[in-house]
């Protein structure tokens, strides 16, 4: 019996982009409730939560979008892109409001959309994109460093207490851990040396040339101090949503008068960067790696697991409820918008008629 190769490759692909992030998802959030008394978190949703907290959260996530687009904007004008700003706003919020049901669907959707105006370059745009999304690891990687700083007391004491902590601070610290990285580097640079023609070889280097391309524009491109500033306003309302919603609970709202916790900076910010690296596993908008890292940040501070727990959930569906509306707007603004662009090519044929 023959295998249809072009078949299996589908399902494949459709397996790693959908079913894997759906099963990574139900798997992390079985891992998260496993240890939750459910009576004494739906307790603390019903009385110990004030939701005006998450309110303000869920619109400062609004200017987080918004700054985007108008970073974004900057490189797409460098490569003469240039689609009305309600457009790359709308984007953005059809791009993570898509990525709560495909993962990483919505990236793709994105620059479909932005490519359609003018008919610009599909590769260029999502080049953009490529290097809209290096500069927040960058910012990421930064933020960790500077958490490990700031926490570094906290994050020592809470790995102490754990056999897994004490192993992982020793294996970073070896050389050969580090010599078998550079090593296999090595090893990978040579095979593709050997096999740079093979298919799979070319098409990694098309990315890595595409990622690369995505990247140098934003050294390039004028208004250089202006992406920097909205990176710095993105990160900063990411930021404030989660410290605000500190306020939200009396355990969380603690540690911000604690004293030696700098007004709930330190916490605040080992959750933010964790819950920012968890973003990096493919699930639905976040759910389970998100609130996974969040309830293990927290519980450095002394915070329970159910605690923990009912604040992720709190925050995460606020965000996502934000985001839903922030869709739906999305596809009225579409739907407006190709009425308008039909009507004056009507209105055309009415006349010549």
């Amino acid at each position: 019996m023959m295998v249809n190769k072009e078949k299996v490759k589908k399902y494949l692909g459709f397996a790693l982009r959908y079913l894997l992030p759906i099963a990574f998802t139900v798997l992390l959030l079985v891992y998260l409730f496993h240890k939750v008394d459910f009576s004494r978190m739906f307790d603390l949703l019903k009385h110990g939560v004030d939701y005006w907290w998450i309110l303000l959260a869920m619109g400062i996530s609004i200017f987080s979008h918004i700054f985007r687009a108008a970073r974004w904007q900057l490189q797409l004008n460098a490569l003469d892109v240039k689609p009305p700003f309600m457009a790359l706003c709308c984007s953005i919020f059809g791009c993570y409001a898509l990525n709560l049901v495909f993962p990483r669907l919505g990236e793709v959707w994105r620059c479909t959309y932005v490519a359609s105006f003018k008919k610009s370059s599909f590769s260029s745009v999502l080049g953009s994109m490529v290097g809209d999304r290096l500069a927040d690891t960058i910012m990421v990687a930064s933020l960790l460093v500077f958490s490990l700083i700031v926490a570094a007391p906290a994050l020592h004491s809470f790995l102490d207490k754990y056999p897994l902590g004490k192993d992982f601070i020793h294996l970073i610290s070896q050389f050969w851990f580090w010599a078998a990285i550079v090593g296999g580097i090595l090893i990978i640079f040579i095979l593709f040396r050997i096999f740079r023609n093979h298919p799979f070889a070319i098409k990694i280097k098309e990315t890595a040339l595409s990622m690369w391309q995505g990247f140098i524009i934003i050294v390039k491109m004028k208004g250089r101090l202006k992406f920097l500033l909205l990176t710095f306003c993105i990160w900063g309302c990411y930021f404030m949503q989660l410290y605000v919603a500190f306020y939200a609970f009396d355990f969380t709202r603690a540690l911000c008068h604690k004293p030696g916790m700098a007004a709930g900076f330190a916490p605040c910010l080992v959750a933010f960067v964790l819950s920012s690296i968890s973003m990096a596993i493919p699930s639905n908008g976040g759910l389970g790696p998100w609130n996974i890292a969040i309830m293990f940040a927290l519980a450095i501070y002394g915070v329970t697991d159910d605690q923990g727990t009912a604040f992720s959930m709190v925050q995460w569906s606020g965000q996502t409820v934000m985001l839903i509306i922030l869709g739906i707007f999305t596809m009225i603004y579409i739907s407006v918008s190709k009425k308008e662009k039909k009507q004056p090519q009507q209105n055309l044929l009415q006349q010549q008629q």
